[in-house]
Order: structure tokens, then sequence, then C-alpha cells
């Protein structure tokens, strides 16, 4: 009794067992397709063979039953090993590959062939190349043609604007001041001459101041209290003969000497107090206001389109030499400063017109970059025009193809002279234009373009 229930309970297992199997034989077909069927049933037929010796009685003392048993499990353990490895399973990445699925029974007649299933193919990925590397001549003509040119409406607006109040202050100093022989006021600076201008924001204004050179000369700068070059004096001559009043600018004389600052007060106070500037400024379409706090003589100009600061300068010209009413700061009024700007843009458009050189986009680059740098604005105009002037009697390549090379060779020039502190004048060596920057200005713009050097393109990002 006690040996047909262990049987019984046996079989039963055997059955359950058994029943599990096959629905998972069953099932590996859909899942596994035939060949996966085909391994697990294999190793599930070894595994059930070794789990049905570990449960059957053993005949203990038989010897060839124990060898048997030991024949058989090496035999299953050889079939284990012989089965074939289920493929492996595919990988999310190489879902691109085309499957291969057992074929149905074919057709009658047809041949039997192996029926491929692709899964649908990805777009191809179509890398994109890393962005070119520009060279530093393509960056200076990129910069100049987008970041320098002046839109075209503010181009034409501004000199307009600026010549029609050229004409209405015109027209006050003939009927306020008869007796003054003003000459004909005209338009100056970067933007009328294309070699500075990045903004259409600023014009000169030139007043000329008409002297009898027979009744004044001129004391070189030497010869002056500040015993610089670069200011002149106008000194009223022949007195014995042509006493005061002889001239009608004698009423701005100070110790015998033309005074540029009582020019200038004078000049300032018509601006601020005589003129009627709002009427003006309706009729020209804008809003005029006279700079009260500046020495300058300055206009705002606000206009829909354009803002624009107008700078008047009373001009002197004698003995070929150009003198501004532009004193130094201080406590000397009688000085007049030598200007090279006529001669500066005269000499640059000559060289260019010689040899189709690209000095004035040289040029035009290096005023945006010390115009856009707080510590470089004082560099900008006259300095660099007078180092490109210098660096043009060594250096005779000036083709747009060099301008890189040229722009570089400027900057080190300029290194150069900011490190001696001197940078002599082109028109006229004595004069040092670096002679009214503080010593911690040069040392601070020294080392700003210094660094620079080696990768000049860096000085032409927005700051």
């Amino acid at each position: 009794m006690a040996e047909f229930t262990r049987q019984r309970g046996k079989r039963q297992e055997d059955g359950g067992l058994g029943s599990v199997l096959d629905l998972l034989l069953a099932n590996a077909r859909l899942v596994l397709g035939v060949s996966g069927a085909a391994v697990l049933a294999l190793a599930t037929l070894a595994v059930k063979r070794l789990i049905d010796r570990a449960t059957s009685p053993r005949d203990e003392g038989d010897p060839k039953a124990e060898q048997k048993t030991l024949e058989e499990s090496w035999q299953d353990l050889a079939l284990i090993k012989a089965m074939p490895k289920p493929p492996k399973k595919q990988r999310r990445e190489d879902l691109s590959e085309p499957l291969l699925y057992p074929a149905g029974p074919p057709a009658p007649g047809e041949p039997r062939e192996p029926r491929i299933c692709s899964a649908p193919l990805e777009t191809p990925r179509v890398e994109s190349s890393p962005p070119r590397c520009l060279t530093l001549q393509e960056k200076l003509l990129s910069h100049y043609s987008s970041r320098l040119a002046v839109p075209e409406a503010q181009a034409s607006l501004a000199p307009q604007l600026a010549r029609s109040i050229c004409a209405q202050l015109q027209t006050f100093l003939r009927s306020k001041c008869p007796e003054l022989p003003f000459g004909s006021l005209f338009l100056s600076g970067p933007l009328l001459d294309g070699l500075g201008a990045v903004t259409a924001d600023h014009v000169d204004l030139m007043l000329p101041v008409v002297l009898d050179v027979t009744l004044w000369s001129l004391i070189p700068g030497e010869d002056t209290v500040v015993r610089n070059p670069q200011y002149w004096m106008i000194k009223r001559t022949e007195l014995e003969y042509f006493p005061r009043g002889c001239s009608p600018w004698d009423r701005f004389i100070v110790g015998r000497y033309l005074s540029s600052n009582v020019l200038n007060e004078t000049l300032h106070k018509m601006l601020v107090a005589s003129i009627n500037w709002p009427a003006i400024g309706s009729l020209l379409g804008s809003v005029i206001h006279p700079v009260v706090a500046s020495q300058e003589l300055k206009l705002e100009v606000k206009h829909d389109q354009v803002e624009l600061s107008i700078t008047l300068f009373p001009v002197v010209e004698m003995e070929d030499k150009v003198l501004l009413a532009a004193p130094p700061e201080g406590l000397v009024e009688n000085l007049w400063l030598e200007s090279f700007y006529r001669a500066e843009v005269s000499k640059v458009k000559e060289l260019d017109a010689g040899d189709a050189g690209a000095r004035q986009h040289c040029l035009r680059i290096l005023n945006g970059v010390c115009k856009s740098h707080p510590a470089l604005h004082k560099l900008s105009g006259s300095p660099l025009t007078h180092v490109v002037l210098h660096l043009s009697a060594t250096s005779s390549d000036w083709a747009e193809e060099s301008l890189a090379d040229r722009f570089q060779q400027v900057l080190e020039e300029l290194v150069g002279y900011l490190e001696k502190g001197v940078l002599p004048s082109y028109f006229n060596h004595k004069i040092n234009l670096f002679c009214e920057l503080l010593d911690e200005e040069i040392d601070e713009m020294g080392f700003m373009l210094y660094r620079a050097i080696p990768e000049p393109e860096l000085l032409l990002k927005e700051k």
C-alpha cells in the first residue's frame, strides 16, 4: 500500500510536470519559432530524464544498475551540450538588419525559398559637417560688410539734416554778426569722408574765421607756454600802424593774441540763448538742443530715423596750417590746435588710389574696434590713421588680399608705439600724438592690444 501511494504520487507529479511542459512547448513554438522550440524541447527532455532518475528508487548494491545510471547521466549531459544554441536576441540598434523567418509550406509548383521580412529601414543619418573655421581675412571682410555698413537711409539723412542746420546757422551769423567775416560753413568728419564712421551719429561743422594776414601771424607751438608743437598762437601784429579796432577780430584779443576761448564763449552764448532752435527743429522735422554744459559748441539733433551730434569748430587757415579753436584743458586760453584731418584723408585716399589698396577698409575696421572698447576709444581717429600712414611707408602690399596681414601688422606697430609712449605725427615728427594720454591709459591700451596680437579676431567681437 505504501509503495502504491508512492508510485501514484510520482505519476501525478510526472503528469502535472508533463502538462506544464507540454503547455510550455506549445507556446514556445509560437514565441520562439520552430528552431527555438526544438532547442527548448531537447533541453526539457534532458532535464526531465535527470529528474526521473533522481526521484526513482535506486537499486543499492547493484553495480550494473549504478553503472547504467552513470552512463545515462553522461549521455544526458552530452545531449545538453550538443544542443544548438538559440540565436542571440537582436539588439535595439540592430533592428535595421533584415530578419529571417521560416517560410510556410510552398504552393504546389512553387520552389521552396526562405521568405525575407525586412523591418522598415531607418532614414540614413546625414551627419552635419563641422563648421568651417574662418580665416582672419574672411572674418575681417565679414565684419566690414556686416557691422560697419552705415544704413543707407541714415547715411543720406544725417548729412542732409546737418546741411540744413548749417544753412540756418549761416543765415543767423550773417544777420547777427555782420561785422565778423565768417566764411561759408561746411561739413567735415568720417561720415562724409569715409575713413572711420561706423554709425551716422556725428558730424563736424567747420566755421572759417577769415583773418587779414597783414595783421596776424602765427607763433610756433614750441614757442608757446605749453611747449607743444601741435598748438599754435595767433598774434596781432602791426599795432603801431594798425591799432586795435582795425581788425574785426580785435574784440577777441587777450594779451595781443587771438583767444580761441573768448571766441568759443561768444559763439556758445549765441547757440544757447540767441537762436530759436525749436522753430528750426520744427521746420526740419526734428528736435534740436544746444548742449549747455559742454565746453565744446555742440548740438544734439533727434529725428525719427536718426540721432545726430553736431560739433561746431571755428577754424583758421593760415600759412598752410589748419588751426581749430580747440584749446587744451587748463588755464591756457589762447591756443589753437593744428588739425591734420584734411591731410590725413587726402593722403590715405591718394595711396589707395595709387595701388588699389585697402587702407580705408583697414582704418574703418580699426576705428570700429577702438570705438567699441571703452579702454581703446582714445586711439580711434587720427592716431590710427598716422599708424597706417607710417606703415605704408615700409609695407607696399595693401591689396585687399593682404588685409589680414596689414591689420595684424598695424596692431603690432601700435603696441610698439604704446610701449614707447610716443606716436610721432606723420606730417610733423616733433608732435607726439600720445602726449595727452595718461600713463595708466597707455599701459591699459598696450596690454589689451598685446594680448590680442596672437588672436586679433577677438577684437572683432561686440562689447
